[in-house]
């Protein structure tokens, strides 16, 4: 007997669904979704979708609530280089790169791991990366209500690279901030920061 588990679960109601249409758009495009290699695309492609898009069925606000502690720290928090990987809502092909977030705390700081955890919140949905950046963004700052935020994401975009004006060397950069970030010693100082190799 094999030691692999697949743990993912997935409700099976919906994943009929979804594979019902991806076997159908296999047909369209001029496949056969009946030949031997494609026989279990649509039940794997449905899958896929359903993970890329769990983030609908994630509170970030909760996530962040549930690692919240007091603390008389008032220096800024740094996390940089969070790997992403989201899908476009105009192609729904994928973009990914990495964002970096800071924040200065008001009297609470919240567990470190939570950070990433809400990029993933937000990025697994259908998403353009401006709003991807806002969400993190109104998410950190409504929550914990810290002094300031800040949020960069620099990433790569398969519908610029693969179709359309097919630049593959493109990379978007947006930003966000609050509170103290809006100062720009403060700002620059995060820029500086997410740019520099510490080690």
């Amino acid at each position: 007997m094999s030691p692999y588990k697949n743990l993912e679960e997935y409700n099976i109601e919906i994943t009929q669904e979804v594979k019902g249409g991806f076997s159908r758009i296999i047909d369209e495009i001029g496949e056969d979704a009946t030949r031997e290699g494609l026989l279990k695309t649509p039940e794997r492609a449905a899958k896929a979708m359903l993970f890329l898009t769990q983030g609908y069925q994630q509170d970030a606000v909760e996530i962040l609530k549930s690692a919240m502690f007091k603390e008389d720290y008032d220096d800024m928090v740094i996390i940089k280089d969070i790997e992403l990987y989201s899908l476009c809502e105009h192609h729904m092909l994928p973009f990914f790169g990495k964002a970096h977030v800071a924040y200065i705390p008001n009297g609470h700081i919240v567990g470190l791991s939570k950070i990433p955890r809400i990029v993933d919140v937000f990025a697994r949905r259908l998403q353009v990366q401006e709003r991807l950046t806002h969400d993190i963004l109104e998410c950190l700052n409504e929550t914990i209500k810290p002094k300031g935020v800040a949020v960069v994401i620099e990433a790569s975009h398969m519908c610029m690279m693969m179709r359309g004006v097919q630049k593959q060397n493109s990379v978007t950069t947006t930003s966000g901030f609050r509170g103290q970030f809006e100062k720009i010693e403060t700002r620059n100082e995060f820029l500086k920061l997410i740019s520099s190799n510490l080690s």
